[in-house]
């Protein structure tokens, strides 16, 4: 099946769009750092003729331990990332934990992500699908494919169907997530865009002690057969210094190393979606 097109700002993704990019730190760290950030990334965006999207967190709630670095919290974040929008033209993306948050994310993020421990929580995913924004469903690490059913029920309810669907890996053991990459046709055929989330497809929940884990290096290339069976979209966590970074450090990629990536993918979704209306380079 061939999913909607779902509209966020400038960025078209789903149907034979060409590959999107949902791209950005973990969590703000710092006002300055993000804008810095966004600003590569919208450069970049600009110069590849790449749909981004800028996603970042204003509050991490499911960290590992309670002494880890969660963000600037949701006041001061969401005005952060309404600089971000307003000064680069950027649609924004961010993670939404609790009904309250809602209406007060809503009036700055394009994308209210539904954070995957959360998916199944169902007053958040009404009040989600209530706002009118794009829902970004991240699929719970312990769902098969065929359970998002049920999360996309909920929001339909609400006559919401600006939705996208996100894979991040499911619980392989202990403190390991594997990407089945079955996954990806499988939720299209919902009828819904689908996203691949590289970054946390190789992270290692817990893995590290009292902080997860993962191995970055890895990302990059399951991105690659991801858009090789036909995804929509890819969301990457990304950062100047990874190995500074303040959440999921071993995860994310070194923007120095997003041109020759995203070069990469594109050249790939231009095989497997030939029909689509691709920018040139």
């Amino acid at each position: 099946m061939i999913p909607r097109i779902i509209q966020i700002g400038p960025v078209r993704i789903g149907g034979r769009q060409p590959l999107a990019l949902i791209a950005g730190p973990c969590v703000i760290e710092s006002r300055a750092g993000c804008l810095a950030l966004a600003a590569r990334l919208a450069r970049l965006a600009h110069s590849e003729k790449i749909p981004l999207i800028f996603k970042a967190s204003y509050d991490k709630a499911n960290r590992t331990a309670h002494t880890s670095y969660r963000g600037p919290g949701l006041s001061k974040g969401l005005a952060i990332l309404r600089e971000v929008k307003e000064r680069y033209g950027l649609p924004i993306l961010t993670d939404v934990h609790s009904e309250a948050e809602v209406p007060l994310a809503a009036q700055v993020a394009d994308v209210l992500q539904l954070p995957a421990f959360l998916c199944r929580q169902t007053d958040l995913v009404l009040a989600l699908g209530a706002s009118g924004r794009v829902v970004n469903i991240k699929k719970g690490q312990f769902l098969a494919p065929w359970d998002i059913r049920h999360v996309i029920a909920k929001l339909e309810s609400t006559s919401n169907r600006r939705i996208l669907v996100t894979e991040r890996g499911v619980s392989f053991g202990y403190n390991n997530l594997v990407a089945d990459l079955r996954s990806l046709p499988l939720l299209r055929a919902f009828g819904y865009p689908v996203i691949f989330d590289a970054t946390h497809s190789v992270q290692l929940p817990g893995g590290a002690g009292d902080r997860s884990g993962g191995d970055g290096r890895l990302a990059p290339l399951l991105a690659r057969a991801a858009v090789a069976m036909g995804c929509d979209g890819v969301f990457v966590e990304t950062h100047m210094h990874p190995a500074q970074a303040l959440s999921d450090a071993a995860n994310a990629i070194p923007f120095a190393a997003l041109r020759g990536w995203w070069r990469q993918l594109r050249a790939i979704d231009r095989i497997v979606r030939p029909s689509a209306r691709q920018p040139r380079a």
